[in-house]
């Protein structure tokens, strides 16, 4: 496979740490599986190192071939032939057809110049010598002989990884005998997930396919990377892709081999395997009430194509089979054979399915029967199964209104499944046809659309053309009217909007109006809706200033009765996110999260994912934050969904990690695509990257320009409280870093009422600090304002806001400095640079040392103990718990643990028992 090596990072990095200790790897799969793609990555890396590197890969035909492999593997040995004694220089010669001889060759002095050149190369190399063999089942046998005569002497400077095929079941044996005498890592690779088959695939092709496609190749390949990448080449020359009831394209091999199989079967067997190869899961029972007698499925398992479990459910070997088997039947016997399944068939779901493909004339009652089926399909969170449902419905429908409805609802449910742009294209083809209520379906449909791939200015603008054609004042409308609550910016409107549909929504349905209740959940009119509206009420009053009515939250939760809102239900987490009640976020995020995966709704997973990452940033878990991060950047691209979220996340983690260029890039990034785009959202998240990005990097003017350009957008927006954005005293500390006290005081004031409104953990410490940095800034005495700043700190729960904590310390240190209390200044900086550290943000925890280091005076000793250290070491030497330590002095036990680590260090002690001791011999060397 070209390329980077995709979705084999835990192997790789287990193969590469298993011959860095002088282990073996054997690398084990079935075709295709990307055995030779990680041999040639081991290889790769090995030539980044420096080391040498000897590879063969013999094919079946060349096994027959004396020595080909060993003269593939030594040819560039050659050069060292000279220093081998007379006899193994012979037989290496000869083997390499470097000259004539009549004469046999010494195979014992081949075995012995093998290993005297191996172990040669390897000792004049300052990294070794990788020996690479791939397909090692089609070694010749002179060859396999030599090299297991060498590999169980040679040194252990000596790497060897070798690949080879298997089936099945695993071969207890060992290639070469490689555990002789060194240990091997065996390695059977498994097969690829659908995250990294798109990865892969959109490397290969330069396309991104859609979730539900990948999916598919995923089932149809079992995952197999050779065989995925031939099913793709092969639909890609589609006019268009399989839908779920459609097949892949099966490569020529396969179907060659598929089809000499059936060859030799009797026509009752063909006809087994044909239906079994057409139902969703064969059973000897469904088969048998088909007309399909036991004896003419057993010569189908026979030769190969299936297997009967002790369940008497037929399994195809390898799911393509069964795709070949359906490619060998003629259009019209494959319609009169679903014709007979859906006749034999009990279950309603495949008797649905098997309708659908048999059908070829409108029929209302069949077309009934797909829509239930597309609603149970749905229901069970099978979106892409029920689009296909609705789709064939429409088209067996007599009344046109009704099969456009029905169409609608297929659309749905294609924006359910992820597959944004097929629905988008398909909405936009029939949108045009459409008025009234229809039209204001599909608009509302491409509104969602666009604010799932991060356009808002267009889901706001199209959801607005859907409100102008729905009509008035009905449930249609206060749908609309929700969801224009979500995606205008503006928090005066959005308001009115959350009020208008809440006005519309809360009585009963009005008797006879359209409403596509299976369409998805875009379509749903339920307490779901209504408990959203709710929460959007919420949501918009507090952001335009207004008082939090919790009630409203309270009243919404209630009436989820263990179904989370489908439209807001983020809502409660975003508030609790900020109101630094992490806990109950995280729990919501992924109670929903776990939901949505259900429910096959992978939009939503996508945005609980984005959410998720936030809640552990603000809680300081940044590895946390990172892999969530990067398992929406994943989805997204699946999806084809935005990654504007990800981007500003993963730059805010960029600058906490001290990775700045990364940081800084992210945020130009952001911001060239909102200028582009005008979406106010994604500027104002940019923005407060790029500050802060300068704020991290010691640019303060850079950074109090951008926080003044972030203040003045949300005004311009009426955001009085945005509850995800925490500028302000970031914004006062640039400022103070110019020497701008004025600014500074505008941002104080802002935070101040921000405060007064909604007093949260960080409100509390960000003020305390914003008052502590101004007051210093202007020569005052910052005494009580300290204080005040550490009792504030000291009431907050260390894993609250632990950054904010962190950032405390580093304020009272800057203020201990100006006022030169030099002890006490280097105290608090080293306190907060122990305390970045813990968290994982070295940018922080420079700055804290570099001010340490300026405060100038007596520097102690490379082995004295900090004040933190030394009262983590004393409580720790009564037999105090970590938990129990960091209770009592208010800090997190990561901080704990780095500082016990630094103690351990500098008494020169491995344990905890041993701190009593150390502290009192410290102690009495000091007196």
């Amino acid at each position: 496979m070209r390329g980077t090596l995709v979705g084999r990072d835990a192997v790789l990095e287990l193969a590469v740490s298993t011959l860095g200790t002088a282990g073996r790897v054997l690398i084990e799969g079935p075709a295709g599986i990307g055995k030779t793609a990680l041999l040639t990555a081991l290889v790769g890396q090995a030539q980044e190192r420096g080391t040498v590197v000897l590879r063969c890969a013999p094919t079946e035909t060349e096994a027959a071939l004396p020595l080909a492999a060993l003269g593939d593997l030594l040819q560039p040995l050659v050069g060292d032939l000279d220093s081998l004694p007379a006899p193994q220089l012979r037989a290496a010669c000869s083997a390499l057809l470097l000259q004539h001889d009549s004469a046999p060759v010494d195979e014992r002095a081949l075995a012995a110049a093998v290993r005297s050149l191996l172990d040669t190369v390897a000792d004049r190399s300052s990294t070794g010598l990788l020996v690479a063999i791939d397909d090692a089942p089609w070694l010749d046998p002179p060859t396999e002989r030599a090299l297991q005569f060498a590999l169980r002497r040679v040194s252990p400077r000596v790497r060897v990884a070798v690949a080879r095929r298997t089936g099945d079941r695993l071969d207890p044996r060992v290639p070469l005998e490689l555990d002789a005498r060194y240990p091997v890592e065996r390695l059977r690779l498994t097969p690829l997930g659908v995250g990294p088959l798109h990865r892969l695939l959109a490397q290969r092709f330069g396309v991104s396919l859609s979730r539900p496609i990948v999916a598919r190749l995923a089932r149809e390949s079992g995952g197999n990377p050779l065989l995925a990448i031939e099913l793709t080449r092969a639909a890609l020359r589609l006019p268009r892709m399989p839908g779920p009831g459609g097949d892949f394209p099966v490569p020529a091999s396969m179907y060659e081999l598929v089809d000499a199989s059936l060859g030799t079967l009797r026509p009752d067997s063909v006809r087994a395997a044909r239906l079994a190869a057409l139902l969703s899961a064969p059973h000897v029972s469904e088969l048998a009430a088909a007309g399909i007698a036991a004896d003419a499925l057993d010569a189908v398992e026979e030769v190969g194509l299936v297997t009967v479990d002790d369940a008497d459910y037929v399994r195809f070997v390898h799911p393509v089979y069964a795709s070949a088997v359906r490619a060998s039947i003629p259009p019209g016997v494959r319609r009169r054979f679903h014709e007979v399944l859906a006749r034999s068939s009990t279950d309603r779901d495949e008797r649905a399915r098997h309708l659908a493909q048999c059908a070829t004339e409108a029929n209302d009652e069949v077309a009934l029967e797909l829509a239930e089926a597309a609603e149970r399909a749905r229901a069970r969170g099978a979106p892409d199964l029920a689009a296909d449902f609705y789709e064939r419905a429409g088209a067996l429908t007599v009344d046109g209104s009704g099969a456009v409805a029905l169409r609608l609802r297929a659309l749905y449910c294609l924006f359910d499944c992820g597959n944004y742009r097929l629905a988008a294209e398909q909405v936009d083809a029939v949108a045009g046809d459409l008025d009234g209520d229809l039209l204001a379906e599909a608009l509302l449909l491409r509104a969602a659309i666009a604010f799932a791939t991060d356009d808002l200015p267009l889901a706001a603008s199209t959801a607005q053309r859907a409100l102008a054609s729905a009509t008035p004042s009905s449930r249609l409308a206060g749908r609309i009217h929700a969801h224009l609550a979500v995606f205008v910016d503006l928090a005066a409107p959005a308001r009115e909007h959350a009020e208008a549909a809440l006005a519309l929504l809360e009585n009963e349905p009005v008797a006879g109006e359209r409403d596509l209740r299976g369409a998805g959940v875009l379509g749903r009119t339920d307490r779901a809706l209504l408990a959203s509206v709710l929460m959007l009420v919420f949501l918009n009053e507090v952001r335009t200033g207004l008082p939090p009515r919790v009630d409203l939250l309270d009243r919404a939760l209630a009436m989820e009765d263990g179904n989370p809102s489908w439209l807001a239900g983020t809502i409660p987490a975003i508030w609790w996110k900020g109101t630094d009640q992490h806990e109950r976020a995280r729990e919501r995020l992924h109670w929903m999260l776990e939901v949505a995966i259900g429910a096959g709704d992978e939009p939503l997973q996508h945005e609980l994912m984005e959410h998720l990452a936030e809640a552990e940033t603000l809680a300081g878990n940044y590895e946390g934050a990172a892999t969530w991060i990067a398992s929406a950047r994943e989805l997204a691209a699946q999806l084809g969904a935005g990654v504007a979220a990800e981007r500003w996340l993963g730059g805010t983690l960029d600058a906490l990690r001290g990775r700045p260029d990364e940081a800084r890039a992210a945020g130009e990034a952001g911001l060239a695509e909102a200028a582009v785009s005008r979406d106010p959202w994604l500027h104002r998240i940019s923005l407060q990257l790029t500050a802060f990005v300068a704020l991290a990097d010691g640019r303060a003017g850079d950074a109090a320009a951008a926080y003044a350009e972030l203040n003045a957008a949300m005004n311009a927006t009426g955001l009085a409280e945005p509850l995800a954005s925490r500028f302000e005293p970031d914004w006062l500390e640039a400022c103070v870093g110019i020497g701008d006290l004025v600014t500074a005081e505008v941002a104080l004031d802002r935070l101040a009422r921000r405060h007064d409104r909604l007093p949260r953990p960080w409100t509390t410490l960000a003020l305390a600090r914003s008052r502590v940095l101004i007051a210093s800034a202007a020569g005052q005495d910052t005494t009580p304002l300290v204080d005040a700043l550490l009792a504030a700190r000291d009431a907050t729960p260390a894993d609250v806001v632990p950054f904010d904590r962190a950032r405390c310390l580093l304020v009272v240190g800057l203020a201990h400095r100006r006022a030169r209390r030099k002890r006490a200044a280097r105290d608090a900086l080293l306190a907060a640079a122990t305390e970045f550290d813990a968290l994982g943000a070295p940018a922080f925890a420079a700055r804290a040392r570099a001010d340490a280091d300026r405060t100038g005076g007596r520097i102690g000793t490379p082995d004295e103990l900090s004040s933190s250290e030394l009262r983590v070491a004393e409580l720790a030497a009564t037999g105090a718990t970590n938990r129990e330590i960091a209770d009592a002095l208010f800090i997190s036990p990561k901080t704990v643990e780095a500082n016990l680590a630094r103690t351990y260090r500098k008494l020169a002690i491995g344990r905890r028992v041993e701190l009593a001791a150390a502290l009192r011999a410290r102690a009495h060397a000091q007196t």
